[in-house]
């Protein structure tokens, strides 16, 4: 007899708590900024198939990288070797499909004397002796990328390996930080361990074992509903990475061609550039989320993940090429991920317009701050990433100043903490003026953040869309993409793509994130929204005359009717 529906509900349900407790665990014992206020993890449990269950995306195309990883670090150690209490731990990029310093933890959980599934929980760890200190640009082989740990249990039988910990602290610039963050994250796949196996003593492994197929084959349902909804067709789009970190004139190229059928939506990035010299080479596990993420977006966007969303979507992606990267191809920048959604979506603007936006910003405009703290004297490391403008579309205005939609569990780490953690101080952080691109609807904008350092340091900017503009749609204009701009002493040097650069006491970096393409011709748009983008700081006067064709009396803060007629005659 078929498992009763709100038995199965409430098993999903149970599914989803238990994430998302491993997610409040995480964050409340973390040590460092990056977890506890970016949310640069992510996690999930899953089913002793490696089937994603349920999940809680800090930084979403983690998860979804993880069901590769946690598949790969299984097939290593082997499953007849795995014993309650044993937590595994990988840093190896082609399998963790992500760089070093995103270290994958996975645990198995045992109930009633069986295997029943997995927890998994990817994070940034602030360093593991890679071969410079906060983040690397320009290493070219994996062995410049930090520790490798090659799938080393940590713990066995639930007894600690003090010399794998040992190991980690000794290649490690600031141990107890990341032991301390290491611990949160044991803790927390120890907490989903637990409430799966509260789970299952509750229920049964019958019972149990009936839900999981049920909620997974519950979620294909929902996929190809919403894939069936869609044209099919094949169509192709490319577009441009600042470079590799190496050689710092050639761009990037990544192209996807996306195919509808309707059993299948196939993303293929043959095409794309080959394997790079610097660290933008993709591990396969993280093209495979980032695709996912896109497809997830376009289907199923107002229903929790599990693997059944997937099912329908088939990822290709040659070895050695920019989008699959093999051993000792550096890895360590992985922003060719964030701009592949963008591409996707690029493509499929041109079989369903109506649904897809304009390009966002593009990036994630990170800056990082590296040196050692003076009332401490102990060594610091904090970055944030900034929001950026999203694109317009045929239903209104892109959002404005939002996390990139590579990351849609993120947040940017307060100007109060960031001051408080590093020796620096925020003098600027305000909304970019004329950074969206104009349309009918108009692009979100980005945001500008200006860093003064209060003493020597390091600092980086881990861009990589500054070259080519975020593309507008249906004669929407391109945004602004973002820029870099560093003064070292009086002299202002504009830089275009990462930097990782030596800085004084009284330097500034400033930092501007990309807005979002236009939708539609501008001169389309309603003038009195015109007006108050002009009130809002989000539209200059000139470029209400120049783009929207709009004459604003800025002394009575009202729309010239007259001479908004000409112009746009």
């Amino acid at each position: 007899m078929p498992l009763d529906p709100i038995t199965v509900e409430v098993i999903h349900n149970y599914f989803l708590s238990a994430a998302r407790e491993m997610e409040r665990n995480l964050i409340r014992t973390s040590y460092s900024t990056v977890i506890y206020e970016l949310n640069d993890f992510g996690l999930g449990i899953y089913d002793k198939q490696f089937r994603m269950l349920s999940e809680a995306p800090g930084l979403a195309i983690f998860t979804r990288g993880n069901d590769y990883g946690l598949q790969k670090t299984i097939e290593f150690v082997g499953e007849e070797n795995l014993a309650p209490g044993d937590l595994i731990l990988t840093s190896y990029p082609y399998w963790s499909s992500a760089h070093p310093m995103d270290v994958l933890a996975v645990s198995p959980i045992f109930a009633r004397g069986e295997l029943i599934g997995y927890t998994a929980i990817k994070q940034h760890w602030l360093d593991l002796g890679q071969k410079d200190a906060g983040y690397i640009l320009d290493s070219t082989d994996v062995f410049q990328e930090g520790l490798i740990l090659p799938a080393m249990k940590l713990y066995k039988g639930g007894v600690i390996d003090q010399e794998i910990v040992n190991l980690i602290r000794f290649n490690n610039r600031m141990p107890d930080r990341c032991i301390g963050d290491m611990n949160a994250q044991i803790s927390a796949c120890r907490t989903g361990e637990r409430r799966m196996t509260e789970l299952v003593n509750r229920f049964g492994l019958d019972t149990y074992f009936e839900a999981v197929e049920a909620v997974l084959d519950h979620g294909e349902r929902l996929a190809r509903a919403r894939l069936a909804e869609l044209p099919n067709g094949t169509w192709e789009a490319e577009d441009w990475i600042d470079d590799d970190g190496i050689d710092r004139d050639k761009m990037l190229k990544m192209k996807v061609k996306v195919t509808i059928t309707d059993d299948e939506f196939i993303v293929d990035w043959s095409g794309s550039e080959p394997a790079t010299k610097g660290p933008m080479n993709m591990p396969i596990g993280n093209t495979l989320g980032v695709t996912a993420l896109a497809f997830k977006g376009i289907t199923t966007p107002d229903t929790p993940a599990n693997s059944g969303n997937y099912r329908p979507l088939r990822v290709i992606a040659p070895p050695g090429e920019l989008m699959h990267a093999v051993h000792p191809s550096p890895t360590f920048t992985l922003w060719a991920g964030l701009l592949a959604p963008e591409v996707i979506l690029k493509a499929l603007a041109k079989g369903i317009p109506d649904r897809i936006p304009a390009c966002s910003g593009g990036d994630v405009f990170d800056v990082m701050g590296v040196g050692v703290h003076p009332e401490t004297g102990a060594p610091w490391v904090e970055a944030t990433n900034e929001g950026v403008g999203f694109g317009g579309h045929a239903g209104g205005d892109g959002e404005d100043a939002i996390m990139h939609l590579s990351e849609p569990g993120c947040r940017n780490v307060p100007v109060e903490v960031l001051e408080t953690k590093g020796s620096w101080m925020i003098d600027t952080y305000h909304m970019r003026q004329d950074s969206g691109g104009p349309g009918q609807h108009r692009g979100g904008v980005g945001v500008a953040r200006i860093y003064r350092f209060l003493q020597a340091a390091n600092t980086l900017a881990t861009v990589k869309k500054t070259k080519s503009a975020p593309w507008g749609m249906a004669g929407g204009h391109d945004a602004l993409p973002g820029q870099v701009i560093v003064w070292p002493g009086t002299e202002k040097e504009y830089i275009n793509g990462a930097i990782h650069t030596p800085v004084d006491a009284g330097d500034i970096i400033e930092n501007y994130s990309g807005g979002g393409g236009g939708w539609g011709h501008p001169h389309q748009r309603d003038p009195q929204h015109v007006l108050r983008d002009v009130r809002d700081g989000y539209v200059s006067e000139r470029s209400a005359r120049e783009d929207y064709g709009v004459a604003i009396d800025t002394a009575n803060w009202s729309v010239d009717e007259d001479a908004t007629a000409t112009l746009r005659t």
